[in-house]
């Protein structure tokens, strides 16, 4: 890893973590934020936790703060917009920022980027109407998997093997009032490389008996088995970490993250997405990756902390 830029904890000042938001996943982000949070005390960072439920203007209200731990998962914390309003006040911030959020918190476009870049990605078909999911049935074939492009944490995902079935999947995935589009279905082996300050952890392979590690198998389950390390080659791993890097690169994702792969049958990565506040519960694979790299969870807190230097 990269060398600490601070071993004081009063060099961070004043430090607001953020969390809640109003998006699907504000439960998340409150169980995530509130562990955060106890980290930065246990390290004697002098932190306040702020639930934003409105806006975060008024969130912050007169409060005066040095830096922010961002921890907002999600629509208005995840995509540019809360990374916007800090930028305005000139208040350094975990993460990501504006264009890069905004990117990756809707698939589509990142994938967009991805092959215009060269990188590999499963095809596409975006979905707005009836002719769309003949075209879809046309290009893709089944299975696919539909997908709201601007929802996290696997909502309102469903895989589809019929016309009935995409129809179905694409009227559920409509209800996120985004894009939605359907992606060939890949099948192989899904991986997850967390990135922190620009070097990547070690990889964590995913094994779930639903359908596909959706919302359930991520934070209810206890049949959802992480592997890590992975099982990969010394050679294989390097590569995956490599495409990760790139993948965030081009997106202009920076302090950390994650990126989700799959290998599919014929031994082909396949990037999926990039989360740029990934989230930080018990179940939550950052926090693993961290920790077989010999870092604890108040350790990666710090770490992603310093992120807000940058």
């Amino acid at each position: 890893m990269k060398p600490v830029f601070t071993k004081d904890a009063k060099d961070f000042g004043r430090v607001a973590v953020l969390i809640g938001g109003t998006a699907a996943e504000r439960e998340i982000s409150l169980n995530s934020g509130n562990a955060v949070y106890q980290a930065l005390l246990d390290n004697k960072v002098d932190a306040y936790v702020i639930d934003v439920k409105t806006n975060v203007l008024e969130a912050l209200g007169d409060a005066l703060f040095d830096r922010v731990f961002n921890v907002i998962h999600g629509r208005g914390g995840e995509d540019g917009v809360l990374q916007a309003v800090l930028d305005t006040l000139a208040l350094p911030y975990t993460g990501s920022g504006v264009l890069a959020s905004a990117l990756s918190m809707d698939k589509l476009r990142t994938k967009l980027c991805w092959q215009g870049a060269g990188l590999p990605t499963p095809p596409s078909v975006l979905l707005q109407n009836e002719h769309d999911i003949e075209r879809c049935i046309a290009e893709l074939g089944f299975p696919v998997i539909v997908k709201p492009a601007q929802e996290g944490s696997s909502l309102g995902m469903s895989r589809a093997e019929t016309k009935q079935e995409l129809l179905d999947a694409w009227q559920l995935a409509d209800q996120y009032q985004c894009d939605v589009y359907a992606e060939t279905w890949v099948k192989g082996e899904e991986y997850t490389v967390a990135v922190l300050n620009g070097e990547g952890l070690p990889i964590i392979r995913l094994e779930t008996p639903n359908t596909f590690y959706d919302f359930d198998a991520k934070y209810r389950a206890d049949t959802t088995r992480y592997h890590c390390p992975a099982g990969l080659s010394d050679a294989l791993e390097a590569e995956l970490v490599r495409l990760s890097l790139e993948a965030c690169a081009v997106l202009g994702v920076t302090g950390w993250g994650r990126v989700d792969i799959f290998i599919d049958e014929r031994g082909q990565a396949q990037l999926i997405e990039v989360n740029t506040v990934p989230g930080m519960t018990d179940h939550s694979l950052v926090p693993m990756a961290a920790k077989a790299a010999g870092l604890s969870f108040e350790q990666l807190v710090w770490r992603i902390l310093e992120t807000s230097f940058q």
